[in-house]
């Protein structure tokens, strides 16, 4: 688990990496296999997070989770999506977010994200034109259980828990990614204690303990919570909740998925029942 120790010392490094560098904005293009539909220009830079700049000059590693530990499942609808997380909602269709790259093909059905489950084809990407929300309909369908969208994401104090791949340090370059993801129980919290956030339609989560929360590799992966013994997704990662470069030193604003359950109802043509 990353200390406070550790981010104070990284902080000052990091402002010096960072001014050097003049990190820039990563454009998220889709990769020429796959087909993106539905993108609305008018806000294609409004979910770039400072997570992100950081990773732009590491094409292979954007936000994951600080200060969690090594997944305790083999969760059936996880999905590394080469640099991003991402949760399977039907047999043939994924929701990660909206500024990550679209890829060639995912995996599905594994917390190691080199090998294990499936692997299948990415047939195209559409993203909401609201929040940093996309899916991706893969080529063919799975055998693995979706995980269900809850018609309402939780009051604030829900328990939740967060996974990705991605680095366990809070900034580019402080050490390499993990092969199993990672997990980390946390909270939602009332929208004030996240900068601008999308109220109706984001959640602003816990970065647990002061220290531990979302970074780079888990954009677009998912925040769960149980109900009645089955997880449920209710978010995907988007950018930090207090402007900082460094992970986790504030908390984390993740899509809404129940808040556009409807939407997505619509695109994949029915969600499970």
């Amino acid at each position: 688990m990353v200390r406070r120790q550790l981010l104070r010392a990284f902080g000052a490094l990091l402002a010096a990496m960072l001014a050097a560098a003049g990190v820039q904005i990563a454009t998220g293009a889709p990769a020429a296999a796959a087909q993106t539909v539905d993108y609305d220009a008018s806000r294609a830079g409004e979910f770039r997070t400072n997570f992100d700049q950081a990773a732009q000059a590491d094409a292979d590693v954007t936000p994951f989770v600080v200060g969690g530990r090594p997944a305790t499942e083999n969760y059936s609808w996880l999905v590394y999506t080469s640099g991003c997380t991402g949760t399977l909602v039907k047999s043939d269709w994924v929701v990660t977010a909206r500024h990550c790259p679209t890829p060639s093909s995912v995996r599905v059905g594994s917390v190691n994200r080199t090998s294990g489950g499936t692997v299948v084809g990415v047939r195209r990407a559409v993203n909401n034109p609201t929040i940093d929300v996309k899916l991706l309909q893969l080529s063919s369908a799975v055998s693995y259980a979706p995980a269900p969208i809850p018609t309402t994401s939780g009051e604030v104090g829900t328990a939740t828990r967060i996974i990705g791949w991605g680095l366990t340090c809070p900034f580019r370059g402080c050490g390499s990614t993990p092969t199993v993801a990672h997990e980390l129980d946390t909270s939602i919290l009332s929208d004030n204690r996240c900068i601008g956030i999308n109220g109706p339609y984001e959640i602003c989560t816990n970065n647990t303990n002061g220290d531990s929360g979302a970074c780079y590799g888990d954009s677009g992966g998912p925040q769960v919570r149980q109900i009645d013994g089955v997880w449920h997704v209710v978010g995907a990662t988007s950018r930090s909740g207090n402007n900082h470069p460094i992970c986790a030193t504030g908390p984390s604003i993740y899509g809404d998925l129940s808040s556009i359950r409807s939407w997505i109802d619509t695109q994949v043509g029915g969600l499970p029942a």
